[in-house]
């Protein structure tokens, strides 16, 4: 939860920092865009760290590195500073989820790994949805700066634990480190990611710079590719790949990564734009997903030994594109009442796709690539996050404007039937304003209403990668002999 909630609870303290920090808003889209090319680079690094100097200690200065920075966070004076120490969170936040998930792997028998998955995923999938409650309530309440003091107690909970829970000596492998891969594939990443960050506000591909990072992004993940193939220890183990269950469960993460955050982004603009609510109040409204969540995560436990991993990762998608598909039938007039229980139906559905998967994908994997295995299933997860919303936000601001000229044709100067049936009389300002407000209003409602149908049928396309899985007995768990002498 330290690392998930911070990936969102900022977002509804940007406008109050603008003010604060005397920045553009333009400016600070970097203070999100700086966390997240970080944590996307630093991701596969974590991998290679934790296999190379151990679980817990990577996991320790992990937490007190992404504490320390988020304490300066909420120090910080001006645009170079918060973005400054928003990298530093970023680079040391990346290996949080991953770490933690192999680390409750390593530790726990494979029987139990369902039940201490449910626990861990309480944290990954609550986060995110909690985040902009927390983070608005905090705003309204204190400032700014406590979307990041929050931190401060968690970070020393998580820490204290570790340090308590954790043996002081694990398994470290001596692998060589890769530098060449290393840059090859940050560049690839880093790009990427600052092309869907920046890609809305520089309108896409018409923008010199958004061609730039494109182009360049897939030259260096081709030279990467082949890097790759002709190196005898390359940065990513590609003998990952080779295994369908974790190849398959990585597309599936990507979908559900892209589904799952665009909705928590949507969904309070929705709101807020639409309805009037207030941070809180959204908050309030969307708190229902969170708990959804939670007792979904404990029923998916006891689903998966009835029903089999591949049946309930089913069961979580259909839950969930038929809640996005209630959704795409919102306006402006939808009951709270109906948001409400449509988002815990979707509250649920997504823990009981996420959750099979995140065990699937290390079903087959000897023991040795787990560490790695999850620092690319987190990875893929954020980068799908990242796209979905990139593409959800394009797809309003278009069909807002599309929809709003195709309703601004009924009201002409040729239609004054229509006009006498609204009740305003052309140009007489005051009235005539209202109306285009209202016209664009609805317009907006419609394009939520639409980007909320995409993402129901790109959760649909997750359905036929089902029978890809293995769905039979998980590997063994592999046994260490430690000899006397």
């Amino acid at each position: 939860m330290l690392y998930s909630i911070d990936s969102t609870i900022v977002n509804v303290a940007l406008p109050h920092m603008q003010g604060s920090l005397q920045i553009t808003q333009d400016q600070s889209s970097w203070i999100v865009t700086s966390y997240i090319v970080i944590s996307a680079i630093a991701t596969p690094l974590a991998g290679w760290l934790g296999t190379r100097f151990g679980l817990r200690t990577v996991l320790l200065l992990s937490i007190f590195g992404f504490t320390l920075g988020s304490i300066l966070c909420g120090l910080a004076q001006g645009l170079q500073d918060i973005v400054l120490y928003r990298i530093i969170q970023g680079a040391f936040g990346a290996a949080l989820v991953p770490l933690s998930q192999v680390t409750l792997l390593q530790n726990f028998e494979r029987s139990q790994h369902a039940k201490v998955m449910a626990l861990w995923g309480m944290g990954v999938m609550v986060g995110p949805v909690i985040g902009p409650t927390l983070g608005g309530w905090l705003t309204e309440t204190l400032t700014w700066r406590w979307a990041f003091y929050i931190n401060l107690p968690i970070g020393l909970i998580a820490g204290l634990g570790v340090m308590a829970a954790l043996p002081s000596s694990d398994a470290k492998q001596h692998r060589p480190f890769d530098l060449l891969g290393f840059v090859l594939l940050s560049l690839a990443i880093g790009l990427f990611q600052l092309m869907i960050d920046r890609g809305q506000s520089q309108d896409w591909f018409q923008s010199g710079e958004i061609v730039a990072y494109a182009f360049m992004a897939a030259l260096f993940a081709y030279m990467y590719a082949a890097h790759s193939y002709t190196t005898e220890h390359p940065f990513v183990d590609i003998h990952l790949f080779k295994d369908v269950n974790f190849t398959i469960s990585m597309l599936m993460m990507f979908i559900i990564g892209l589904t799952l955050i665009s909705t928590s982004v949507l969904l309070p603009g929705f709101l807020q734009q639409l309805q009037g609510l207030t941070p809180t109040q959204a908050g309030v409204l969307m708190a229902a997903r969170g708990v959804a969540s939670i007792a979904a995560m404990m029923l998916g436990a006891r689903l998966q030994v009835l029903l089999g991993p591949r049946i309930t990762t089913l069961l979580g998608i259909l839950i969930s594109a038929g809640a996005l598909a209630l959704m795409s039938q919102f306006s402006i007039d939808t009951p709270k009442s109906l948001i409400v229980w449509v988002g815990f139906a979707q509250g649920i559905g997504s823990p009981l796709a996420f959750m099979p998967l995140s065990l699937i994908a290390f079903a087959t994997l000897s023991d040795r690539m787990r560490t790695e295995a999850g620092a690319l299933l987190t990875l893929i997860r954020n980068i799908g996050a990242s796209v979905g919303v990139s593409i959800t936000i394009a797809a309003l601001t278009v069909s807002a404007q599309t929809n709003q000229s195709y309703l601004v044709e009924k009201f002409t100067l040729y239609s004054p039937l229509r006009w006498l049936q609204s009740g305003v009389t052309p140009g007489a300002n005051s009235s005539t304003a209202m109306l285009m407000g209202e016209i664009g209003r609805q317009a907006l409602g419609i394009a939520y209403a639409n980007d909320f149908f995409i993402l129901a049928v790109c959760t649909l396309v997750a359905a036929p990668l089902i029978p890809w899985l293995h769905n039979g007995k998980l590997a063994k768990p592999t046994t260490t002999v430690v000899s006397d002498h």
